[in-house]
């Protein structure tokens, strides 16, 4: 196919493509053949759930630390991972060199939240909060927004 020539000589001419060899090189294309460690900010109900629910996918992306700013939650265990305070995160960050992070946190603490996360260096974001995160060009925030996806399927009932 013209599309994915674009990205080098994958298939055989007139043959087509071994899927199993297709499959590796385009992960490796996208950057899914390497694991890419995110930190999850806010480790109440969704958090916690997001940390069971991360520990069985088979995916390049894996939580690799936890933290709140509550001090019922620090030293809590979810999956492998112990919760730490917020006054951690930046170090934690930098010394794992984590580009990735998850906000779990109520809308009041999600700005700030975000503020620490950017000046750690992380240029992804996964928002669960339902506020929009004001960010610097270079940063991106995917929000996750489960009602306004429910009242979307209500459309179709």
């Amino acid at each position: 196919r013209k599309d994915l020539s674009i990205f080098g000589d994958f298939g055989i001419k007139g043959k087509g493509y071994r899927v199993a060899d297709l499959s590796e090189k385009l992960s490796g294309i996208l950057g899914l053949d390497k694991e890419i460690p995110i930190v999850l900010v806010g480790v109440g109900n969704l958090g916690a759930a997001l940390c069971r629910y991360n520990r069985y996918q088979q995916t390049a992306t894996k939580i690799v630390g936890l933290f709140d700013g509550h001090p019922s939650k620090i030293g809590q265990v979810h999956g492998a991972y112990e919760v730490r305070p917020m006054e951690e995160l930046v170090g934690f960050v930098r010394q794992q060199d984590i580009k990735m992070a998850i906000i779990a946190v109520p809308v009041a603490a999600a700005q700030s939240v975000c503020d620490i996360l950017v000046a750690a260096g992380i240029r992804a974001i996964l928002n669960f909060a339902p506020v929009l995160l004001n960010v610097p060009d270079g940063v991106r925030v995917q929000n996750s927004d489960v009602t306004a996806e429910l009242q979307a399927l209500a459309y179709y009932l």
